[in-house]
């Protein structure tokens, strides 16, 4: 049964990668441009998108690709965010992709892992749980959370524990729905109690 469950995790592992790639296009921005068209996320995100708000996502050291696709999905409504309603309206093609090179360009940094939870999170961030099909969510998002800027998976490290723990709850819930055709986060997410998802979250805040 082990056996089969680590088969069954690494198709859906291999699903999720040409999913990922064949969902993505590229897109190229200036980041010296993008520093000007950022200054009002800032109110949100925080200086050069060090977000100091746990609800709030940092946005610095984040793939360019990804943002660029987290943007145009809440400008089009794939992605509700009520804070951000129509703050992307007025946004060209080239005004998102220079705003996302500007985050890109940015530093991470880190929080602090909670040592109650480092143990469960760690391992279920390194090694997935084979029973439930869930598969390691290093293999996606590496295992120092810097994430696969070509394939579109986002960086972890160093995010707000409380903002990835919303974010993996949402996509638990249906709440949240953009992660493609082959609804990774949701298949995965669904699988996870609060406590595992916590625990995740935790983990990741101090991952380098």
């Amino acid at each position: 049964m082990k056996n089969l469950a680590t088969k069954n995790a690494l198709t859906l592992l291999t699903t999720l990668v040409f999913a990922a790639f064949a969902s993505f296009s590229h897109a190229q921005g200036n980041a010296a441009a993008g520093e000007s068209k950022v200054a009002v996320c800032g109110a949100c995100h925080g200086v050069a998108g060090q977000s100091t708000i746990g609800a709030n996502p940092k946005l610095a050291g984040q793939s360019a690709r990804y943002l660029i696709k987290q943007m145009n999905d809440i400008k089009s409504g794939a992605r509700n965010v009520a804070l951000m309603t129509g703050l992307l309206n007025g946004s060209s093609d080239q005004d998102i992709a220079d705003m996302a090179a500007y985050y890109a360009a940015q530093e991470t940094t880190l929080e602090g892992a909670d040592p109650e939870m480092l143990e469960l999170g760690e391992s279920i961030y390194k090694a997935g749980i084979a029973s439930l099909n869930v598969a390691a969510c290093s293999a996606c998002h590496s295992p120092t959370g810097k994430g696969n800027p070509q394939a579109g998976f986002p960086a972890l490290s160093g995010q707000h524990s409380e903002y990835t723990a919303t974010q993996l709850k949402a996509f638990r819930s249906g709440e949240r729905a953009n992660d493609g055709n082959a609804m990774p986060m949701r298949i995965i997410s669904e699988r996870l109690t609060d406590k595992e998802i916590d625990a995740l979250a935790s983990y990741i805040s101090g991952l380098n």
